[in-house]
């Protein structure tokens, strides 16, 4: 039982510490994907070179994890609130044009960061962005104002087939 404990502390102490670290640290990762990802290999390192003997204690510790991700994936689709305080919130980064510097300042994105991604939109001046918003998954989202049409892509025709 004593590996099952540890093994539930250390999920819930790496949990938090990813929260506080923010959205933009672990890019493509969930972090529940990171939280796995980091303790597989530490829970079967032991039993693995042998410095516990014991297979059955490494194989405790996985399905303790695996439990543990699976309750927390049921948590999380049952309850929008507990979706929010493990994965985090989408923030708005700029709004019609203008940046957002306390939202800036607080998930630790620089201007240069978001030109880039409006760069990546086909979009060249802050003037054509109604907003970027900073998703939970670490990814920028940019929306352009209306009329305004990233370059390099056509407008869409109504009613042509090509």
């Amino acid at each position: 039982m004593e590996t099952v404990t540890r093994v539930v502390v250390i999920y819930i102490f790496i949990m938090i510490g990813l929260r506080v670290l923010g959205k933009r640290e672990f890019g493509q990762l969930s972090p529940l994907e990171l939280v796995t990802l980091l303790l597989i290999p530490e829970i079967v390192a032991q039993g693995l070179v042998r410095e516990d003997f014991s297979l059955t204690n490494a194989i405790v510790g996985i399905s303790t994890l695996f439990g543990l991700v699976f309750l927390t994936s049921l948590v999380m689709q049952h309850s929008q609130k507990a979706e929010e305080v493990i994965t985090g919130k989408p923030t708005l980064l700029v709004y019609d044009g203008d940046f957002i510097a306390e939202s800036m300042n607080r998930e630790r994105i620089t201007p240069d960061e978001i030109y880039t991604e409006l760069h990546k939109a086909g979009l060249f001046k802050l003037s054509q962005v109604r907003w970027v918003i900073l998703e939970s998954d670490g990814k920028l989202a940019v929306i352009p104002k209306e009329g305004q049409e990233p370059a390099g892509n056509p407008r869409a025709q109504d009613d042509v087939l090509v």
